[in-house]
């Protein structure tokens, strides 16, 4: 093969790798966040998603940023911090990446003031409720989540919060980092300005 061919070919492969999700250090793992880039994700809403200081941070809007590829069996890790009154949450399976939503995807949910708690931080809003609901606000917190087939598991600081519920509405789809709107106050505007971040996000094909 002639040296400009070899040279070529390389140059292809380093540019294919750049878009590309990063290999993480443990076997089979996956980083959709190393900490430098959203070159994984599309914005979706008006949330101001932006890195900063080596972390996703949203602290203003509702939306999402959204996987450009489709998962269907994986378990994916994700370290969050949040305050009390900010809506988040990691949705699963995501089949309308344009209008994402607890009716077209399984929402992990991260919100510790939630209206009806049996939904908020720790379950699967529609699926499987969580009780008693683990508390994420003023910490750094892991999100370590199962979904193989109709089957879902959900760990919180080492605590399962969600033990194998079982759904078979969405089979595959997009994953999806939500900035949300939080309580309503006395005039009925909901809060749009909880802090919202992740440092950590990985994935594992089952």
């Amino acid at each position: 093969m002639k040296r400009r061919s070899v040279i070529g070919l390389l140059a292809f492969g380093v540019a294919a790798l750049s878009w590309s999700p990063r290999a993480s250090s443990e076997t089979g793992w996956v980083s959709l966040f190393d900490g430098k880039d959203m070159d994984s994700f599309n914005k979706i809403g008006d949330a101001n998603w932006r890195v900063e200081d080596g972390m996703l941070v949203a602290d203003k809007g509702n939306g999402f940023l959204v996987t450009k590829s489709d998962y269907a069996d994986y378990q994916i890790r994700a370290e969050f911090w949040v305050e009390a009154d900010s809506n988040s949450g990691i949705f699963l399976r995501v089949t309308n990446p344009e209008k994402i939503g607890s009716d077209n995807a399984y929402e992990v949910n991260i919100w510790d003031m939630r209206p009806d708690p049996s939904y908020a931080t720790g379950a699967i809003v529609n699926v499987a409720k969580v009780n008693p609901m683990p508390h994420a606000a003023g910490k750094w917190n892991t999100y370590e989540i199962t979904a193989k087939g109709s089957s879902f598991t959900v760990v919180l600081n080492g605590q399962k919060t969600v033990d194998g519920a079982q759904d078979a509405k969405f089979a595959k789809g997009r994953i999806a980092l939500q900035h949300g709107l939080g309580v309503k106050d006395a005039n009925g505007v909901p809060n749009d300005k909880g802090v919202v971040k992740f440092r950590k996000v990985e994935i594992k094909a089952l």
